[in-house]
């Protein structure tokens, strides 16, 4: 995708942490620029006060909606008639929503159906089917937690935990006083085991008649296959060291020219 194609970003605030405001942006810009960006809710509620600053500081326009019902999400219907609006106005080549709720699903399914790119960001309680309905899928909470925690200079995995994952911490606000513990570690919701099995048959069903494949092709056809998909989630920051971590694969580089970058291929052992 070009690193200019035009997204809207549409935020549920009703459904989305202030903290990860710039998370949201920084993600974004690895695959376009926003042209839109709007967060919804009913801002004369209080619990809503914290986004003030945030909105200022990254130049998102808030929407009014005020909550006509007790207990109903009515930012929902507000933010779904702004993005098909969007859609009509053909000034955009995509959209990313950021909610964890699946009452968006539709709305995805529908964009992705009129040929836009639709780029999902949310919690890891984020139901499936809103996952599934996306091109992309980014776990705010845990590519947030993966920041804070990350070294100046990442080690190498050790050997023995080549298999494991990386389980990222769960931030807990603030308000709440309660430190973080293991229990509140989030997983994504496509397991390792997952990952591995479609990669058995990623590499097997596409790779030369040496049995190479480019890692680049690998990334490619897992990230269609899932969403949610990203090595952050595993603890790592590039596909290969993630790949080798799985101890399913040998590596080599190449490169076509003396002059060209080397490319990374991996074949099942």
């Amino acid at each position: 995708m070009p690193s200019d194609s035009r997204f809207a970003v549409l935020i549920d605030a009703d459904n989305v942490s202030v903290r990860y405001i710039k998370l949201i942006l920084d993600e974004l810009s690895k695959d376009g620029v926003a042209t839109y960006k709007r967060i919804y809710g009913d801002w004369t509620n209080p619990a809503l006060v914290s986004w003030k600053s945030a909105l200022l500081d990254n130049s998102v326009l808030p929407i009014q909606q005020y909550s006509y019902t007790s207990g109903k999400n009515s930012t929902d219907s507000a933010m779904i008639i702004d993005a098909m609006d969007i859609l009509y106005s053909g000034q955009v080549e995509g959209f990313c929503l950021v909610s964890s709720d699946s009452d968006f699903t539709r709305l995805a399914a529908r964009l992705r159906e009129s040929g836009m790119t639709v780029i999902g960001m949310g919690e890891s309680k984020t139901p499936n089917s809103f996952i599934a309905a996306c091109n992309k899928f980014k776990y705010l909470d845990i590519l947030s937690a993966a920041d804070d925690e990350e070294p100046e200079e990442a080690p190498r995995p050790e050997p023995q935990k080549k298999t494991q994952p990386k389980k990222a911490m769960r931030r807990v606000p603030a308000k709440s006083g309660r430190p973080e513990k293991e229990e509140d570690r989030e997983e994504p919701k496509t397991s390792l085991r997952t990952i591995r099995r479609a990669l058995l048959s990623i590499v097997r069903e596409n790779s030369d008649e040496d049995n190479w494949i480019f890692v680049g092709k690998v990334g490619n056809i897992l990230g269609k296959r899932y969403p949610d998909f990203d090595v952050r989630n595993f603890g790592f920051s590039k596909l290969t060291p993630f790949l080798d971590s799985l101890d399913m694969f040998e590596i080599k580089s190449q490169r076509k020219d003396a002059n060209a970058s080397p490319q990374m291929y991996v074949r099942l052992k």
